[in-house]
């Protein structure tokens, strides 16, 4: 319980109507949450005008309402509060009401189109290691210390942000890695947080279907490196020709990594196989079971992070060699059979590129590349074809299938991924509706030495047909259907 006083403090008033000394119980932005002595904050979302659910609200005992525009009925009991952003407001009124608890810790954003699932949940287990208790907030789960939360979105929205925070600073952690996405950078989830420090991993083609624009998408990831404070420190990939974009307004020290080009932190790949890695990881040689280029620099990253908030640096090299792959990232087994399976999340041409190249560089080129890769529905439609180019250009079979077509036609995606395909190409490819089928397909066409690449979910388990989400984990489905070839 806080006083409206003190969690208006930062916020943006324009007119207050009613007592700031007013009691509030809990912050909420769903209407349906909402409970007797309840802030409510209306939003103009996407999709819907939470202005619209004031009445609702008041009915269900809000006292206090924060929106862009008071209802012309204002109600005697309740207080008003007008705000020209109500993003903006939410999110330093959940900061306020948590009591702040990013101040109270050491918050590290990771941003960038690939590679921040990998950094954030790597660095939690490695600082775990260490003997830290830390926290993570990442697209696959929610930790705090030991305890699980299930995630809903990369980034959460501000409320859960700062109620998970505070459970963290109750728990006594030391550390948080959070994943920061386009999304919640745009929608404001993030101010009002702390951040000790921000990492750029790249940016590639993703989320047009929100953002208008490639530069505007890049501009978007800059904001939260303009916001960084100036003890705070800002690390970007330099290999990326946007890292120094990122760099050009913040008040934080800035810093780089780099596998190709001159930076503060340096890695070099000695050795790339599919049992691991051989890295000189600045000035040190270290074998890590990850693999390939993408996850070298991720580690000169994770190594990076570390070194600037005062770990030991042999001692991190020494834990990082004993990490494991993040579920769904480059996820690799051998079957009896001798077929190497690997289930990733590249749902990006980027990152669709840089798995098919990684197992390309390791084949002795005997080998053949089946890859099975679909498109989301209700999503970035101009990559599809991008999708379908790499993916046929850099595999020698591919089959195209439905990922999680939402409220979209299946064979709509496939077709749209099917126009980047070059005639040459033609002949490699198929097309098969059934996500399972396709799988057993590509299983039934791998024989021994072969490489089959099932790409697009990663750490999904559930697949969305018009609203409805079934179980579905590639992971498990490769592993069962291989074994079952093998009897």
């Amino acid at each position: 319980m806080q006083k409206l006083k003190d969690i208006l403090y930062g916020v943006a008033v324009n007119k207050v109507n009613g007592s700031v000394d007013t009691e509030v119980f809990s912050v909420e932005f769903d209407s349906k949450k909402v409970q007797q002595g309840s802030l409510f904050v209306a939003q103009k979302g996407v999709q819907v005008d939470g202005h619209k659910f004031i009445g609702k609200t008041i009915e269900l005992g809000a006292a206090v309402v924060v929106c862009e525009h008071l209802p012309e009925n204002l109600i005697n009991d309740v207080v008003y509060v007008e705000v020209n952003d109500s993003n903006s407001a939410l999110a330093i009124i959940a900061s306020n009401f948590y009591e702040n608890p990013s101040r109270k810790l050491k918050l590290i954003g990771i941003t960038g189109t690939n590679g921040k699932t990998t950094i954030a949940t790597l660095s939690y287990n490695l600082f775990r290691k260490a003997g830290y208790k830390v926290g993570l907030l990442s697209t696959v789960k929610v930790m705090v210390d030991e305890t699980e939360y299930v995630a809903t979105h990369t980034t959460p929205d501000s409320v859960s942000i700062n109620r998970y925070l505070q459970l963290m600073v109750q728990s006594g952690v030391d550390y948080c890695f959070m994943e920061v996405s386009s999304h919640g950078i745009h929608q404001k989830r993030t101010e009002g947080l702390e951040f000790a420090g921000g990492v750029f991993t790249n940016l590639s083609h993703d989320h047009l279907d929100y953002h208008n624009s490639f530069s505007e998408y890049r501009d978007v990831k800059k904001v939260f490196f303009d916001q960084l404070p100036k003890g705070a420190f800002a690390l970007v990939n330099a290999d990326d020709k946007n890292g120094n974009f990122m760099l050009q307004n913040t008040r934080a020290k800035k810093l780089t990594y780099g596998l190709k080009t001159m930076a503060d932190y340096k890695v070099r790949i000695l050795e790339n196989q599919f049992s691991g890695l051989l890295l000189n990881m600045n000035g040190t040689e270290i074998w890590v079971k990850l693999i390939g280029s993408f996850n070298a620099s991720n580690l000169l990253a994770i190594y990076a992070t570390s070194d600037l908030l005062g770990l030991d640096g042999f001692e991190v090299l020494q834990i990082m060699s004993q990490l494991d792959s993040v579920d769904g990232r480059f996820q690799q087994f051998m079957s009896n059979g001798g077929v190497t399976a690997i289930v990733d999340y590249a749902h990006t041409p980027d990152a669709l590129k840089n798995v098919l190249n990684t197992i390309n560089d390791i084949r002795t080129g005997n080998e053949n590349v089946i890859t099975v890769v679909g498109c989301g529905g209700d999503r970035d439609k101009t990559k599809r074809p991008k999708m379908g180019h790499i993916a046929s250009h850099l595999s020698s079979q591919v089959i195209f299938t439905s990922d999680n077509p939402r409220t979209e036609n299946p064979q709509g995606i496939i077709e749209d991924i099917e126009k980047g395909v070059e005639p040459q190409n033609y002949r490699k490819t198929l097309s098969i509706l059934d996500r399972e089928q396709a799988i057993k397909t590509g299983c039934k066409l791998a024989k021994k030495g072969d490489i089959l690449l099932v790409a697009g979910k990663g750490h999904e388990t559930y697949q969305e047909v018009n609203g409805v989400r079934s179980e579905f984990d590639d992971y498990k489905k490769v592993r069962t259907i291989l074994k079952e070839l093998q009897k």
